[in-house]
């Protein structure tokens, strides 16, 4: 016996004739400034491997992760990009205390004799 046809109900459209929302390029801005905030932070990690100035290159770090807090507060969810991870409050929360106690503990860590 044959097949039945499939009547064109049972057909499913094909993906050309739906219709897709329209890319934006970049996709986000925050995936930008997230590039800009991962080169800040390597910067810092060099200015600590090649210099003796260690906490200039630990406060470049923590720089680089508040200014990501305050990116990710300002911009709109659909604009963060990467740096939208969890809600809002989190991710804001977590990088202020990690970059504030990065801050903190390059100026409060006493210099040690070579």
């Amino acid at each position: 016996m044959s097949e039945p046809e499939p009547s064109p109900e049972s057909i499913e459209p094909s993906e050309e004739s739906e219709e897709q929302p329209e890319r934006r390029y970049p996709s986000t801005i925050g995936g930008a400034f997230y590039i800009g905030i991962l080169i800040a932070t390597a910067f810092g990690i060099g200015i600590v491997y090649r210099s003796h100035d260690w906490r200039l290159g630990v406060r470049v770090v923590a720089g680089a992760l508040l200014a990501a807090a305050l990116l990710r507060l300002v911009l709109p969810q659909r604009d963060a990009g990467m740096l939208a991870v969890r809600s809002r409050v989190v991710d804001v929360g977590l990088l202020v205390v990690v970059g504030g106690a990065l801050f903190f503990l390059s100026g409060s860590i006493p210099d040690q004799p070579t």
